[in-house]
């Protein structure tokens, strides 16, 4: 299935971030903007996993729209 849609492995991006990640970032030193760490990574993660569920979404839709527009011009789907 991922050979024939590689777009899903953005969708691994937000699996990295939360559980992947947090056994190497899991510190409360450095403290940034007043934030642990930790807590700094889970902001940003939660905030990059709709840009990855967005970046999924347009490049399937994307490759299905071509495949769907192909069809079309040679009078197959309608």
């Amino acid at each position: 299935m991922l050979r024939r849609r590689p777009q899903l492995l953005w969708l691994l991006v937000p699996f990295v971030l939360f559980l992947g990640a947090v056994p190497l970032v899991n510190r409360v030193r450095p403290v940034l903007l007043g934030l642990p760490f930790l807590f700094l990574w889970m902001i940003a993660a939660t905030l990059l996993t709709p840009l990855a569920v967005w970046l999924t979404h347009r490049a399937d839709r994307g490759a299905d729209g071509s495949a769907d527009r192909g069809a079309d011009q040679r009078g197959g789907r309608r």
